[in-house]
């Protein structure tokens, strides 16, 4: 059989349905189901139209009254209305936060500027810290599904008190539905692309002093790529099983409440393509698997009169993350191709320990005090077409820190609050390139501001942070140095560790809760100054046997500034209507940064940073049982990195739902991207990888979701819907 050197006509894709969907035909099916709705009979809705729901800001050491910190809450109403099975299709809804792929999901986040947009052969130590229950997630973007979750808080600007040296930019908290919830429920989806789900919940009380819940759903779709080459719609796809179990024992004086996660992703990974379209050529697809096993104790009880708050943790998180190197097959250019595999498979186990002590408010002080351990290990395993053995790595981090708060009203309209975290770290780095490095860090975070409530529903506040962000080695660099000429190998020898990163950062907020008039808002304006940034960086330098070297590393090279303003505001002016308003401004830019190559880059846009974000969402009570809702949400356009001048382009996205009740049944009925914007997640431009075009520089993007429409069903096994 001889090897075609063009690529077959593209599979047929009998599911994708979306495709031939204009929008002029998505609103007349919405307006047909509006019809359909108005006319049903009244029934009583399980979800009454309150929309102006409290929520509550939980991951932070002590609840300050005014709410000090600029956040965004998105609650499972939120979710099920974008029709979301991961936070990357809910992440547009908070202003100055981003996310970026490279990847099956975005799974790498930035908040007002800052954070990682990938992870190859180094350990990387977060920006953005990511909570799960309080079980630390940081890194692990790719097993944030949100079936059975309460609500996410992204908390922005940096939140070392709670995580230390994890949360220079900002915080992700998820929580899950608590154990004393009632629920009985089972729920079935489909949408375009091949998506399908299936998930059942169930909890509630066993005893006068046991509750528990149990909840699992698989998810998966066919992905939004065509391999023209394997005549296949499926080598993007996503199949993800998440299930979760939550008990709780309480006690007139001690409670325990325990946790079990396990999340499954079996994903594919083939988005990049040589014609910079949907359609690839790959000969290898590439994987982007993980699996997560987690648990959790937490045991609250009153010592001496103080609240004491235990949590023993631990998460094994197994990932493995594959490409086709050269994004195409053999035969496509014979005399210029190349062929090549790249796989990285990491095990990450991680225990902690946090124990708070918090005294009850007296006089109007409160005050918390804590000690948190943590043993972590993450090792790597990387084969590589080019690579005569797999290159092994190991890295062990031992962190203990202690941190404490405290609350002080100064008069009944004044208060002020003061926090503060020092840790220590010690890591030590071993790899199959003969690197053995040992080294340790210490970092203090920390936190104080004032709170004038100067009317009983408004307030101001004004905070001061520190955050930072931990150092590591540069393992790839390091295990270069011996094959480097001797004039060359002290040089290299000293960026082989890096240092923390720092961060100065000023809020004045503006808070308003008008229940009376059914209206909350905030306002918040910050300045962030960055020092010691880590940045990339790469070495070109000639080895011994005069081949060349090309050295990814990273080198506290660059200083930033941050500056922007997020407003957020909830208003229902009549009884069928709410409307949820967001606007995120945002400068971010390097101060000062002369990259490797001697490039100048002071004054350029740090990268993944819009300079504005929106999100404007209306929804209307059309009948007793039927609710509609119509999303606009933009972003400004961005650098994908500092390394390129590729840019995300401007974007403006149309998303929409109709839901409602009938009988026992709740159903959805959603759509994201309506307009079938083209929007992208990833982006390079400094290197080719053409063949056919004998390998010429060109920017390559990795497309976003298209258009997706879906159907969501929830039945009620309690039939507490009637």
């Amino acid at each position: 059989m001889t090897t075609p050197t063009e690529p077959s006509p593209p599979p047929t894709r009998p599911h994708q349905y979306a495709d031939a969907v204009t929008p002029a035909r998505a609103a007349a099916v919405l307006a047909l189901m509006l019809l359909s709705g108005a006319y049903m009979a009244p029934v009583a809705s399980q979800e009454a139209f309150t929309l102006l729901e409290e929520v509550t800001v939980t991951a932070t050491l002590l609840e300050a009254l005014g709410s000090p910190v600029s956040a965004t809450v998105l609650t499972e109403r939120d979710q099920r209305q974008r029709g979301a099975a991961h936070l990357e299709d809910v992440i547009t809804l908070a202003p100055n936060v981003a996310s970026s792929s490279g990847a099956s999901r975005n799974r790498f986040f930035q908040i007002r500027g800052i954070g990682e947009r990938s992870q190859f052969v180094e350990p990387v130590n977060p920006s953005v810290g990511i909570l799960l229950d309080g079980i630390d997630m940081s890194g692990a973007g790719g097993a944030l599904t949100l079936y059975d979750l309460e609500q996410v808080e992204i908390l922005r600007g940096p939140q070392g008190t709670l995580m230390g040296a994890n949360a220079l930019a900002g915080l992700i908290a998820l929580r899950s539905q608590t154990s004393d919830s009632s629920v009985s429920d089972m729920q079935v989806g489909w949408e375009n692309y091949g998506g399908r789900r299936l998930g059942a919940r169930l909890g509630g009380t066993l005893s006068e002093r046991v509750h528990a819940r149990f909840a699992v759903q698989h998810y998966e779709n066919d992905g939004y790529v065509d391999n023209h080459w394997l005549q296949r719609n499926d080598t993007n796809a996503r199949g993800e099983l998440t299930a979760r179990g939550t008990f709780t024992w309480e006690s007139a004086s001690h409670s325990v409440e325990g946790g079990i996660y396990y999340t499954q992703v079996d994903n594919g990974y083939d988005a990049f393509s040589l014609d910079n379209t949907r359609a690839t050529l790959s000969d290898q697809p590439g994987k982007d698997d993980l699996t997560l096993k987690a648990g959790r104790v937490n045991w609250q009880a009153t010592l001496a009169g103080l609240q004491s708050s235990l949590q023993i943790s631990h998460a094994d998180t197994q990932t493995r993350y594959g490409y086709d190197e050269d994004w195409s097959y053999v035969g496509i250019a014979p005399g210029w191709e190349y062929s090549s595999y790249d796989e990285y498979h990491r095990d990450r186990e991680m225990s902690s320990f946090e124990w708070r002590l918090q005294a009850p408010e007296d006089k109007g002080r409160e005050w918390v005090i804590g000690t948190y351990l943590r043993a972590e290990s993450e090792d790597l395993r990387r084969q590589y077409t080019y690579l005569p053995a797999p290159f092994t790595s190991s890295i062990d981090t031992d962190t203990m820190a202690f941190f404490g708060q405290v609350n002080q009203g100064f008069t009944e309209i004044l208060s002020g609050f003061a926090g503060a975290r020092i840790e220590r770290r010690d890591s030590e780095y071993d790899d199959s390139a003969g690197v053995d490095k040992s080294f340790g860090h210490t970092y203090w975070t920390g936190r104080l501001g004032l709170i004038w409530r100067y009317q009983p529903n408004q307030s101001l506040f004004a905070t001061l942070a520190r955050g930072a962000r931990a150092g590591s080695a540069n393992a790839g660099l390091l295990a270069s140095v011996a094959a480097l000429p001797e004039q060359n190998q002290s040089a290299v020898r000293a960026l082989g560790v890096f240092n923390e990163e720092t961060l100065i950062s000023a809020e004045l907020g503006w808070q308003a809760d008008w229940a009376q008039h059914n209206l909350f808002a905030r306002l918040t304006a910050f300045s962030m100054e960055r020092d010691d940034q880590q940045a990339k960086g790469s070495l070109v330098i000639p080895r011994r046997d005069g081949s060349t070297a090309f050295i990814d590393y990273t080198d506290n090279a660059a200083k930033g500034r941050h500056r922007g303003l997020e407003w957020e505001v909830h208003i229902q002016p009549a009884e069928p209507l709410l409307v949820h308003v967001s606007i995120g401004l945002l400068d971010a830019r390097f101060n000062e940064y002369v990259d490797a190559t001697g490039s100048n880059l002071s004054g350029r846009d740090q990268p993944q940073a819009p300079d504005w974000q929106y999100a404007a969402r209306f929804s209307w009570q059309l009948a007793e049982a039927t609710r509609v809702g119509v999303e606009f949400t933009g972003s400004d356009s961005y650098f994908f990195s500092d390394r390129h001048d590729v840019r995300a382009p401007e974007t403006h996205l149309l998303n929409a739902s109709l839901s409602g009740d009938w009988g026992d049944w709740r159903w959805t009925l959603w759509g994201r991207n309506l307009t079938n914007e083209t929007t992208f997640v990833r982006g390079f431009g400094t290197f080719g990888n053409d063949p056919r075009k004998e390998y010429v520089l060109e920017p390559y993007r990795q497309y976003g979701e298209p258009r997706i429409v879906g159907l969501t069903l929830s039945y009620d096994l309690r039939g507490e819907m009637r």
